[in-house]
């Protein structure tokens, strides 16, 4: 990292520079924190393997983690530096139920990540995990990518209602369009309410793909009504900031009056989707 630092103003480094790395949630040497802070926005990213919060679960699938280090860990990079952090969780592994898995996103979301990756687990052969397929009634898909079916604490049901729930949390939670809509939806309740809301708009589409960006704002809105204790008002205001925010031709279909804005695109280089997680370009200065 020193390396890096030291070529930052070169023309041709700057503005250039975009370094990915995994991190281990637990370990973060006092060395490392003194250099990340120095890293401007838009230059990193940490891939963070969470997996699961639930101890039991851990130790079911020998993942020796620190509760307490891994997430201050977190909650220090995500106060003290500009790294794009990028963690994530796995649904369907032994003995995690929706419940608990929905304490862990919970606590994952709180932490301020960037983005959390849900994924749905895979068997790779000759894998420890594959010891627990009796015990947790654990079934995969016959071929590749052999993905969980169901398991003894969540039917094929629950499986699929995650498959979607990870799809529509890729386009809506992780995407960063939403800024200023996302806190509003989610509340106090992030996992239970944005569950609710991708049942909602499944069983309004049936779709999970080729959903365009517009279709999408228009969905959160419609969708707002089934979210207890949400301000139909705000949450309005805040998806039509979010839809300038993003550059979209013309009016959303709710909106009732002009409005004075114009779209703006970033011309920061690097990875796109990081970029849009970033503060506005007035903002840095």
């Amino acid at each position: 990292l020193e390396f890096f630092l030291a070529q930052m103003d070169r023309p041709q480094i700057k503005g250039n520079l975009f370094l990915h790395f995994e991190l281990i949630p637990d370990r973060l040497p006092e060395a490392l924190c003194e250099l990340l802070p120095a890293f401007p926005p838009g230059t990193l990213q940490f891939e963070i393997g969470i997996q699961s919060f639930n101890p039991e679960v851990q130790q079911r699938i020998s993942r020796k983690q620190n509760h307490e280090k891994t997430t201050a860990n977190l909650r220090w990079l995500v106060t003290h530096t500009h790294a794009h952090v990028h963690a994530d969780l796995i649904f369907g592994l032994p003995g995690e139920s929706l419940e608990s898995f929905g304490r862990g996103f919970d606590e994952l979301y709180k932490l301020g990540p960037q983005e959390i990756q849900v994924g749905l687990l895979k068997r790779l052969r000759g894998t420890p995990i594959t010891r627990h397929t009796e015990p947790f009634g654990m079934c995969y898909m016959p071929t590749p990518p052999y993905r969980i079916m169901a398991t003894r604490d969540a039917d094929f049901s629950t499986i699929q209602r995650m498959v979607r729930f990870a799809r529509y949390w890729d386009l809506i939670g992780n995407s960063g369009r939403f800024p200023n809509t996302l806190p509003l939806l989610l509340g106090e309740s992030p996992f239970e309410r944005f569950l609710a809301l991708s049942d909602w708009i499944f069983a309004s589409s049936t779709q999970t793909h080729k959903i365009s960006l517009q279709r999408l704002f228009e969905m959160l809105h419609d969708g707002v009504p089934l979210l207890p204790a949400t301000d139909q008002t705000l949450v309005t205001e805040a998806l039509s900031s979010d839809y300038t925010h993003n550059a979209l031709k013309g009016r959303p279909v709710w909106h009732t009056a002009a409005t004075s804005k114009t779209g703006q695109t970033s011309t920061r280089k690097g990875n796109r989707r990081q970029q849009r997680h970033l503060p506005d370009e007035a903002s840095l200065h």
